[in-house]
């Protein structure tokens, strides 16, 4: 059975950092390609950041060079470090196995000051 496990989210200020973590279980970690996407209410579900197997990261436009997602193999586990945070930040963040029907149970991330 997969499972996806986050945590880390949490009300910030703008300009302000949080660290997101997703814990995996249920697949053969180090070859899969993990993922982060967020959701606002009526609008879907977009890609902020991926990062293969051997650690290759790509992020969303509108948060490279803000962002960094990094993986552990050893731990399972794939992590979301956010700096600078902007309100259009605020969303539902979901850990997934990118090309896979895998999905976490989503982190509230709200920036306001």
């Amino acid at each position: 059975q997969v499972q996806l496990v986050e945590s880390g989210g949490g009300l910030v200020q703008p300009g302000g950092s949080l660290r997101l973590s997703c814990a995996a279980s249920g697949i053969t970690f180090r070859f899969a390609t993990m993922g982060w996407y967020r959701q606002v209410p009526g609008k879907q579900r977009e890609l902020v950041a991926r990062i293969t197997g051997v650690g290759a990261p790509t992020y969303a436009a509108s948060v490279k060079g803000r962002f960094t997602i990094s993986r552990d193999n050893a731990a399972n586990s794939v992590a979301l470090q956010m700096n600078s945070l902007k309100a259009d930040d605020t969303a539902v963040y979901y850990c997934t196995v990118v090309g896979g029907p895998y999905w976490g149970q989503g982190t509230q991330v709200t920036v306001s000051s």
